[in-house]
């Protein structure tokens, strides 16, 4: 066929084609376009992936792929997604047909007149990029969330082309691997073994994943379910002492879960993998979860938080197994409806497992702080987004999703009922199984069982970003609750919440439903009421320090909604003053015995002393708090508090004679009854220490790098190691070398040693980074996972209140007037507190 005989039949295709129209062009990423119009054209999708990977970390890996896919209509170029050099890509056939690579921007082109209508198939030979699999020395890992396949494999990679994936590995015969679905077959060689995984479930595929390397492989049968876990924990008493407790929780949670949904665990198998760099907390693969080591792992004496962040966790991934893997979003703007399923269901699943904490204070204590430090900023956003294009998606991420998400889901289940919820949950489960769905999805399904305008409610609490502010507005005749719009848009959150007052010497309970702007209450004494006292509210409410007289008479969650309400209002500047609330939080923590409590007045206690304090009233307050921390620490009985109190002790400690304590324990030479130091308690020392002791630093870390045993803890501290320097020509040199992309690779690493670089003590010497780190920003939300781009920015920003770093950062801004509106946000998040210390400080 010539070339004009053929153009004319391809026009001819193309005018036949009832689409034609809206044939997306091609451009970087995955844009919203394009994955409309594939999801409408493309279906039955099934990968069949080879991967060759040497133990050499330094040598390539050579892949193959064959791709089967059914197209409803032909006479259109399709496109791949692969986000790597064309020259990875070494040969290609479709439907037999052997053809060129043809590749633009981040897509493999299959050209219109070697497909057909029906069933297709393509068939690739190429090297794997390594971006998203997390090569290091002796194991890796891959993490494609939210559009990170197209990194190492040619796919179609958004979240509604669910397809299912027939996985074969060539590894070292000395390493153990794990992927979604059960080992079909294991094949040895002299050198290596070949492992083939069973097909998939119908999944997504930033849920596609696998594992391998040097591990230590753990399987247990827990009442009938059997599961395996993958660790490097060299510590054989750290990791005896955790084995049983982490199978346990995992079975705990798929027990309630099941129970919950009325659905049995949906996938094939239940597996998890401990990963001593894996760069959060957990992410949910299919079949095959995995966990940073140090969160499941803990040290000897772990307190009632570390407990319960460690079951969250758990209960947060397991709930992904039916939230976000079973029902899955069907483009990532509604990301937040997977993490807010998880976090509110990880919630209702701890309580059987520790039946003596305070669940509500638990819930209360960690969504409230978390979710105001964005909302009270100028760069707030809603919790659902606008999305066009995947490669922005990471983005979508963040505190907002996370914890503000919980808040208003509790308040969705006071408004429609905890039954109607239920069945609601299960009806949007069972219709959407293997399947994707959307916000509204579910707000249809429980708008048919309530009489509540949900749609309404919804677009405040979904679909703005920001939170009201309450007051209290007393006259002789009544009072009222007021709900203002600090953003004057006039908005109304609809909630639930309590006030107590005290009257007469007497606490009285008041339900406030704040439906409207003014709210009509009953107080016999409307001075001083304390206000969201049960924690299910959300806003800026009204408080004063004397709201903390009779703190022995407040319930615990009325003590941690005050110690919240007590935190914004002196951020906000409204009459509650830094060093008085301080000098209130040191009387607190001598009288307080709940953990969680404890660990929240320490963690206002460390903000204000680091970061609104000036230097000299923080020198002021030093002696006392490090001795009253000291003899906190030498009173306790309780192993797990008595650590908890060194480490704030340790954190704060400045004095020459309390500093030298610090090292004499760190070298040994103290010892404290009951105070038992794990390897990561001595790396954390040291670090502290080497700033601390700038004279002494070379000496501490060449002593603590000899003292670690573990190999991966090795290499950590290896690497942060020329950011604890006392010189500051090395510390210049170690932040340039962040320029560089595979230095910023294990970016667990990175953040830590970023803190170190911006501790308080050296915002002098480390203030000409924010800058440059500012601008590499944008080459970081490219390269980097989906939380490195806000932790970036927080660890740069979080230490600094002078004028001139507050204008380096309003100058970066106004001067780039263009600049990616997400990014813009993420700065103006996360230098919210360098703003207001900057305003408190005067």
């Amino acid at each position: 066929m010539n070339y004009l005989l053929k153009s004319i039949v391809l026009f001819a295709l193309l005018i036949g084609f009832t689409g034609c129209s809206s044939i997306p062009t091609v451009e970087p990423g995955v844009s919203l376009e394009l994955a409309e119009f594939r999801k409408a054209h493309i279906s039955d999708i099934t990968y069949e992936l080879y991967f060759n990977i040497p133990e050499n970390q330094n040598e390539s890996i050579s892949a193959s792929s064959t791709i089967n896919f059914t197209l409803n209509e032909s006479g259109f170029d399709v496109q791949l997604d692969f986000r790597e050099s064309p020259d990875m890509l070494q040969s290609m056939s479709i439907n037999g047909n052997e053809t060129d690579i043809r590749f633009e921007k981040e897509h493999l082109i299959l050209p219109a007149d070697l497909l057909q209508e029906g069933q297709n198939t393509v068939d690739i030979q190429f090297t794997a990029g390594e971006s998203s699999l997390n090569r290091n020395p002796e194991y890796l890992y891959t993490l494609f969330v939210p559009d990170r396949a197209r990194t190492a494999f040619p796919l179609f990679d958004q979240p509604d082309l669910k397809a299912t994936y027939d996985l074969t590995l060539e590894i070292s015969k000395n390493w153990a691997a794990i992927s979604n679905s059960p080992l079909n077959y294991e094949h040895e060689s002299d050198s290596t073994k070949t492992l083939n995984f069973a097909p998939s479930d119908l999944i997504s595929s930033y849920l596609f994943s696998f594992v391998a390397g040097d591990f230590d492989k753990v399987t247990q049968t827990v009442d009938g379910v059997e599961m395996t876990m993958l660790h490097r924990e060299s510590d054989q008493e750290k990791a005896e002492r955790n084995i049983d407790d982490v199978f346990r929780l995992h079975k705990a949670s798929l027990d309630w879960l099941e129970e919950y949904t009325g659905i049995d665990y949906p996938f094939q198998k239940f597996d998890f993998a401990l990963i001593p760099t894996f760069q959060y907390g957990g992410m949910e693969h299919v079949g095959a979860i995995q966990y940073r080591a140090s969160s499941l792992f803990l040290d000897e004496d772990p307190s009632d938080s570390q407990l319960l962040s460690r079951a969250s966790l758990i209960a947060h991934e397991t709930a992904h197994m039916w939230f976000g893997d079973l029902v899955t979003m069907e483009w990532f703007n509604d990301v937040w409806t997977k993490e807010v399923f998880a976090n509110f269901m990880a919630a209702k699943i701890m309580n059987p497992n520790f039946p003596d904490i305070d669940h509500d204070l638990n819930f209360v204590l960690r969504h409230h702080p978390s979710a105001y430090s964005v909302d009270r900023t100028d760069g707030a956003n809603p919790i659902r987004q606008d999305l066009q294009n995947l490669n922005e998606a990471g983005q979508m991420y963040g505190a907002i999703i996370y914890n503000k998400a919980p808040i208003m889901m509790h308040q969705l289940e006071l408004l429609v009922g905890e039954e109607v919820f239920k069945e609601g949950l299960r009806e949007y489960l069972n219709t959407y199984s293997f399947d994707n769905a959307t916000w509204p999805d579910l707000i249809s399904i429980l708008d048919q069982k309530t009489e509540q305008d949900l749609a309404s409610w919804s677009e405040v609490w979904v679909n703005t970003p920001g939170r009201p502010h309450f007051f209290l507005v007393s006259s002789i005749e009544k009072s009222q609750v007021v709900q203002v719009d600090a953003d004057g848009l006039n908005r109304v959150w609809p909630q639930q919440f309590s006030i107590i007052e005290q009257a007469e010497g007497e606490f009285r309970t008041h339900e406030v439903l704040s439906v409207e702007s003014e709210t009509e209450i009953s107080l016999s004494e409307p001075q001083f009421p304390r206000f969201n006292t049960d924690g299910y509210g959300y806003g800026l409410f009204p408080t004063a320090l004397k709201n903390l007289n009779a703190w022995e008479r407040l319930g615990d969650v009325s003590k941690g909604s005050e110690l919240i309400n007590l935190y914004e209002n002196m951020l906000a500047q409204k009459e509650v003053v830094p060093d008085q609330y301080l000098n209130k939080l040191i009387e607190l923590i001598q009288q307080e015995e709940n953990q969680l409590l404890i660990g929240q007045i320490l963690g206002q206690i460390r903000t204000i002393y680091w970061d609104l304090l000036t230097e000299d009233e923080r020198n002021n307050v030093t002696p006392q708090l490090e001795g009253i921390l000291w003899d906190l620490m030498n009173e306790q009985e309780n192993p797990s508090k008595k650590k908890t109190f060194f480490n704030a002790f340790r954190n704060v400690a400045l004095s020459s004679t309390e500093v030298e304590k610090v090292y004499d324990i760190w070298q040994g030479e103290i010892e404290i009854e009951g105070l038992n130091l794990s390897e990561s308690d001595y790396i954390s020392m040291a670090g502290d220490l080497a700033i601390k002791m700038p004279g002494r630093s070379q000496d501490i870390i060449a002593t603590q790098l000899e003292n670690i045993e573990n190999s991966d803890r090795k290499r950590r501290f290896e690497f942060i190691s020329p950011a604890l320097s006392n010189r500051q020509m090395v510390r210049d040199e170690f932040f340039r070398s962040l320029e560089n992309e595979e230095n910023r690779q294990t970016e667990s690493w990175v953040l830590s040693a970023l803190g170190y670089l911006h501790h308080p003590l050296r915002v002098q010497q480390s203030e000409k980074y924010i800058l440059p780190s500012l601008m590499l920003l944008q080459e970081i939300q490219v390269t980097g996972d989906i939380f490195f781009p806000k932790r970036w920015l927080d660890v740069i920003l979080s230490n600094y209140s002078s004028d001139k770093a507050v204008q380096t950062v309003r100058d970066f801004l106004n001067e780039r007037p263009d600049y990616n509106d997400q990014l813009r946000m993420k700065i103006l998040q996360a230098a919210d507190g360098m703003f207001r210390a900057n305003r408190i400080k005067g």
